[in-house]
């Protein structure tokens, strides 16, 4: 499998944007997370897997609301990253993991590496790590081909912008509100003017996530520039209810739609 730049660069020299969906591994089990992903697989091009976590600050109602099932369940991220080594050499998309700092650091930075590459795991994000303090994290993930995502805000000045561009693996990822993960009425406008505010200062590739839910907003944000979108609440909610037939089925669907939208 590539790397996530090498994936990106490949989407770029096809004129194609990335749909990224996002799953909360372990809800409503890691049976149908593991399912899930294999349904993802045939209209993502990268997919997102979030770990549950007990304090998810950067995550709105619906993601807080999995992660508390999958915890109940006792989904940790050993069982986590178990569930992905099953999978990774099958998928076609690459996986990026998406987990907090605490765990990290609970494991230790270099065995946390480690087990991300035996589990085939591609890229990390971690939105509550300051760039202040990514230096160590990122000297061993490049140590191992793990490409870590920084994420840029709308309030992020173009200084720290310039700083975060240089030193995100992948692509940045843009977090398109001054808030929670969760699904929005809009996108704000703010994005296109920081969509070109990234670009003036890196060829990088641009994602955008947060608040994103339906195939007009992911068609908007790659209209103003962004090269990829991340899509989450829409996902888990979808996965959270019905018979497991009619949640798959549901996610097949939704995903398809987003791919056609900004195909």
């Amino acid at each position: 499998m590539n790397t996530i730049s090498q994936c990106f660069e490949s989407l770029r020299q096809n004129n194609q944007p990335a749909l990224i969906p996002f799953l909360t591994a372990g809800d409503p089990d890691l049976e149908l997370t593991a399912e899930a992903l294999k349904v993802l697989d045939a209209n993502a091009d990268f997919i997102e897997l979030g770990v549950p976590y007990s304090d998810p600050l950067a995550d709105g109602p619906v993601i807080q609301a999995a992660a508390t099932r999958a915890l109940e369940k006792g989904v940790k991220l050993a069982s986590v990253l178990e569930m992905a080594q099953s999978l990774t050499r099958s998928l076609r998309s690459p996986l990026i993991l998406f987990t907090y700092y605490n765990p990290i650091l609970n494991l230790g930075i270099e065995t946390f590496m480690q087990q991300l590459v035996i589990a085939g795991i591609k890229g990390l994000v971690v939105p509550d790590l300051p760039i202040e303090e990514a230096d160590e994290l990122l000297k061993q993930a490049d140590a191992v081909g793990i490409e870590v995502i920084l994420l840029v805000t709308p309030t992020s000045s173009k200084e720290r912008i310039e700083v975060i561009a240089m030193k995100s693996r992948g692509f940045i990822y843009l977090v398109s509100v001054t808030g929670v993960t969760g699904v929005r009425s809009q996108i704000q406008t703010q994005v296109k003017d920081v969509i070109a505010d990234i670009r003036s200062v890196t060829d990088k590739p641009i994602g955008v996530g947060f608040g994103i839910s339906t195939p007009e907003q992911a068609r908007q944000v790659i209209d103003w520039g962004a090269d990829g979108v991340i899509v989450g609440s829409a996902f888990v909610q979808r996965l959270a209810e019905g018979t497991p037939y009619n949640r798959l089925r549901s996610v097949r669907d939704f995903c398809s739609e987003l791919k056609t939208a900004i195909s």
